[in-house]
């Protein structure tokens, strides 16, 4: 036993819990449903092999999209014609033997990102003007290949750990749709937990890749700032919020991140490359891993649900029986909260000068923007300077570990329209109750990676972070992705999805799989 925590044992089960909160019954298992599409990297490898045609793809993901639209509504906009097109110029390319790493794979932004000829609503009601360029994070995906198929649905300025607004309504959980996806990447979460793409760009300013990947059973990478350029923003929300990526399999996340990836001229934040593909076919050295529940100070109740304990302690014996050292030990974070509110409200505020109409806009939103005009001067000039400090506190902790294994959320997804209603103060009060654990990395700056911790009594998915220091996401992924192949989360689909896509199955033969389960990411070697 560490002198700072408990050290768990290497066993054989871990999914049965015991714990602090006594036993915990293992996690239900979902009955297997066939998947509706396999991941990026499959869809690749048959792209390149000539086993499937580009159009076919782009075709079965716009008939699913139809399908679920008014049950999930996971997009804001659907680029059926400009899909369609992008997919045979990718086919004649394809044709001609060239390659790129996603060349004819179609994906999906969220609405927060410029994508030429359409506009960015972030949210938000009201008549956007088309952009004329595309961000640099789109075009490094067009460079890659991709074929962008919409955009989806965020909440007002990417506010909220659920995806609902008067601009677009419900964007509901694939897994019951009586609860939400999270937010604010929620509408890129349901549409890949549902199968209607293999991956897809979200972004993460207090959790808003690893919040919603966690109650839709995804992988969730939320990487360092700056390894996405935020242009044509030099950095987003004074340095808290970062592109991230969602999917199915560590392998399909990692693929889309590093296509992604890359800076320009113009990003105050350029560290320097990774490879996280590489990482996700590598197996991680004995690591040592430090199991953390504490929650960061908010002058706000808040309380861990015995059964997301109980989840993450099986992924910490897991972990140990995989052959790493797991203790638990906490980060010290001091008034990381103090230095969160600034920057959160003063870019909110910037935002809210971008809209057409102003009057549109939440109650809550205008509130937030009030406050960021206040806290918008010296506040946020001193909230920037204690970055570093924070750094360095936060930081000590990776002295004597690797890693940090966290919950990702308190709680399981809340339903839809239990947040809808609230005043402002209420509202942050509640999301801080639910999503205590995610934000304190966005100050940081820091990279971490949602995984699939299991599911509730009632079937609704639960996550938890693996969390690093600066440029550590090839450690993350590779952790993540060994995980992976102990625990399979890929082979469980979401029935509520699988059945509301039923007709555009009908409609669409899937043109890559006919096998039942998707096909398992390749081994670590």
């Amino acid at each position: 036993m560490a002198q700072d925590g408990r050290t768990y044992p290497r066993v054989a089960g871990g999914v049965h819990v015991s714990g602090p909160d006594g036993d915990v019954s293992p996690s239900p298992a979902p009955t297997p449903a066939a998947p509706p599409v396999r991941g990026l990297t499959a869809q690749a490898r048959a792209l390149a092999a000539g086993e499937v045609t580009s159009r076919a793809l782009t075709e079965q993901a716009l008939a699913r999209i139809d399908a679920t639209q008014a049950t999930l509504n996971a997009f804001r906009l659907v680029r059926r014609e400009a899909a369609l097109a992008e997919a045979d110029a990718a086919d004649v390319r394809l044709a001609a033997g060239e390659r790129a790493p996603l060349l004819g794979v179609p994906v999906a932004i969220k609405d927060d990102t410029d994508l030429a000829g359409e506009p960015t609503a972030f949210g938000c009601a009201g008549d956007f003007t088309r952009k004329t360029a595309d961000a640099e994070a789109v075009r490094r995906l067009r460079a890659a290949g991709a074929v962008i198929v919409g955009k989806t649905n965020t909440p007002e300025l990417g506010q909220w750990p659920f995806t609902e607004g008067p601009a677009f309504g419900d964007t509901r959980n694939p897994w019951d749709l009586a609860y939400t996806p999270g937010g604010s990447s929620g509408g890129s979460a349901a549409a890949v937990s549902a199968g209607l793409v293999g991956g897809a760009l979200g972004s993460d300013g207090a959790g808003s890749v690893r919040i919603p990947s966690a109650w839709t059973h995804l992988v969730g990478i939320k990487p360092q700032r700056g390894r996405i350029s935020s242009w044509p923003d030099p950095e987003a929300f004074h340095g808290i919020t970062v592109h991230g990526t969602l999917a199915r399999t560590v392998a399909d996340a990692a693929l889309l991140l590093q296509a992604a990836s890359g800076s320009t001229a113009g990003d105050l934040h350029r560290p320097p490359p990774v490879d996280v593909v590489a990482a996700a076919a590598r197996e991680p050295e004995r690591l040592r891993i430090a199991l953390s529940f504490r929650m960061p100070f908010t002058a706000t109740p808040k309380i861990l649900d015995p059964v997301v304990r109980g989840r993450v302690t099986a992924l910490a014996e897991r972990l140990a029986a995989l052959g790493h050292e797991v203790v638990e030990a906490d980060p010290a974070y001091g008034p990381i909260g103090l230095t969160f509110v600034p920057r959160a409200t003063a870019g909110v505020r910037a935002w809210t000068r971008r809209v057409p109409d102003p009057a549109l806009l939440d109650p809550r939103t205008r509130g937030v923007a009030r406050t960021g005009r206040v806290l918008g001067g010296p506040a946020l000039r001193l909230a920037r300077a204690a970055e570093e400090p924070l750094r360095r506190r936060v930081g000590a902790l990776f002295r004597r570990y690797d890693v940090v294994l966290a919950p990702t959320t308190a709680t399981a997804p809340p339903r839809i329209g239990d947040l809808a209603t609230l005043s402002g103060w209420q509202t942050d009060r509640t999301m801080i109750g639910h999503c205590p654990y995610a934000w304190p990395w966005n100050v940081l700056g820091w990279p971490g990676v949602n995984v699939p911790a299991g599911f509730t009594e009632s079937g609704l998915p639960l996550g938890a972070q693996l969390l690093g220091p600066a440029g550590s996401e090839p450690l993350l992924v590779s952790l993540a992705a060994q995980l992976e192949a102990d625990q399979r989360w890929y082979e469980r689909w979401p029935e509520a999805a699988e059945q509301s896509a039923e007709h555009a199955a009908g409609q669409t033969a899937d043109p890559v799989a006919e096998q039942a389960v998707p096909e398992p990411p390749e081994p670590i070697v």
